[in-house]
């Protein structure tokens, strides 16, 4: 667990690179795969950025990530794979890079579609909204996007390998102190790491008053509980209504403005009526547009606070059910009939 903490840390990792240690990391990676460091690293401040340096270079000679990263990983996972065998490596694995896999990969993906979706939209808007020109860029910077090392965010893969490939030490030591990076014959392009990212519990891109992920150029990402969101649709939050709320077409953005505003102040506020009333709480249902209805049942806790007071909670519930008792026994994987509480909580 050790090398899934520490990389863990390093794929949250922000603030200023340490230029110093990334480009010895370079040179370590280059003479790794049996390559000469080139003389020209040069530093962007974001992924957006690198896509314009990378397409600016001159005489830097063909891409070397195969040598550098795809080579060295195949190598080294085939030699641990044969090392442990298939139940030790799947093992190995589970405990390792698999715990990291899906965020840092979705991490990823989102900074490379946000950057093609930017820079797709400039396009369109310089081509008077030619919808082709705008496809054309999106795949032309996608292509550029996934010619990088993933520096910080190959997280998973080195956490797997920590301690057993020295042939990944310089893409190990370049990923402590940097962002991504393309290697080529006779340059490197170079990121910084983010200067924010905030993120939930369940490690997704996650804020409400700001930017989730944010680079000293400005290039950010907006998110709510993962769901990618336009920044100004963010700024109309701290002013929902439920008004504004029922007439948003978008089910997914009603979601997020339900999810920030909260179900029980959304159905207190919009005249909500309940449906069903019982000895567990109180089932509340309300009709949404084009979109699945909002169930809850609202339940007191029987112990009283500190106070005296008793707190009451809001349990979202599926949509088709049917009456307090079965929407609380679902929340505890159960059908109503087999709900039966030896004291109530």
């Amino acid at each position: 667990m050790r090398y899934v903490d520490k990389w863990r840390a390093v794929a949250a990792a922000t603030g200023p690179a340490e230029r110093a240690e990334a480009e010895e990391g370079v040179r370590l990676a280059y003479r790794s795969a049996g390559l000469t460091a080139p003389g020209r690293l040069i530093w962007v401040d974001s992924p957006r950025a690198a896509v314009a340096a990378v397409r600016s270079l001159e005489g830097a000679g063909r891409s070397v990530r195969d040598r550098i990263r795809t080579d060295p990983w195949a190598d080294e996972r085939r030699r641990v794979h044969d090392e442990l065998g298939p139940a030790g490596w799947t093992d190995h694995w589970s405990r390792t890079g698999a715990l990291l896999w899906d965020n840092t990969r979705a991490l990823a993906e989102r900074i490379r579609s946000g950057v093609a979706d930017e820079l797709a939209a400039e396009a369109a808007a310089l081509a008077g909204g030619d919808e082709d020109e705008a496809a054309a860029e999106r795949t032309a910077v996608r292509l550029v996007l996934m010619d990088a090392v993933l520096g910080q965010h190959d997280a998973a893969w080195l956490a797997a390998f920590d301690g057993r490939g020295e042939r990944l030490a310089g893409l190990a030591r370049v990923a402590e102190h940097a962002g991504w990076w393309w290697p080529f014959e006779q340059a490197v392009v170079l990121c910084e790491r983010p200067v924010e990212l905030h993120r939930d519990e369940a490690g997704r891109l996650d804020r409400g008053d700001g930017p989730a992920l944010a680079f000293a150029d400005g290039f950010a990402l907006h998110a709510w509980r993962g769901m990618p969101v336009a920044a100004d649709f963010l700024a109309g939050l701290a002013s929902l209504t439920p008004e504004r709320i029922r007439t948003e077409e978008n089910a997914e953005l009603r979601r997020v403005m339900l999810e920030f505003y909260g179900y029980d102040r959304y159905l207190a506020e919009s005249g909500a009526r309940p449906v069903h009333r019982d000895e567990t709480g109180v089932l509340w249902r309300i009709a949404l547009a084009d979109d699945e209805d909002v169930a809850m049942v609202e339940v007191v806790n029987s112990t009283p606070e500190p106070d005296g007071t008793h707190k009451t909670y809001w349990l979202r519930v599926p949509p088709a059910t049917r009456s307090a008792r079965e929407g609380v026994a679902w929340t505890f994987g159960l059908d109503a009939a087999a709900y039966e509480p030896l004291r109530q909580t």
